[in-house]
């Protein structure tokens, strides 16, 4: 059964008769809310994005001079074999993260902001109760 306490709806389970049949119990949500392709990929680059290695990786091409960093120079910051950092990049590239340039023997990487803006979007609109669409993330 439900009713008001100070002005907050509440839900009691209690026995007896209800306390008034024709008012709704608690009002219906009102937002659209999050659709499940924009929940599926932002929830690939959080994915991607709970690792610590491939935060350091992202933070690394960011501070990178022109925003950008050769996988050649992401192996000693992070202190793994380039194999593994190359693996790790593919991670982030895949889901959308950073972009991948080969340059001859060596690939390039570079953030995608507008990315990372829409997920920073999505993330704020879902704190303070904002519509979320199929345009975030």
């Amino acid at each position: 059964m439900c009713g008001s306490v100070e002005g907050v709806t509440t839900i009691e389970h209690r026995l007896g008769p209800s306390i008034d049949d024709s008012v709704t119990c608690c009002p219906p949500a009102t937002g659209v809310g999050m659709d499940a392709e924009s929940a599926e990929r932002l929830a690939g680059m959080l994915k991607a994005l709970a690792e610590p290695t491939r935060l350091r990786l992202v933070s690394l091409v960011a501070a990178g001079q022109g925003g950008q960093a050769c996988v050649c120079d992401l192996t000693e910051p992070v202190g793994l074999t380039q194999p593994t950092v190359s693996h790790h990049l593919k991670i982030l590239v895949d889901a959308g993260i950073l972009e991948r340039e080969q340059r001859g023997k060596w690939a390039y990487f570079r953030l995608v902001p507008e990315v990372l803006d829409a997920a920073a979007g999505v993330l704020t609109s879902v704190g303070t109760g904002s519509r979320l669409g199929s345009g975030a993330a």
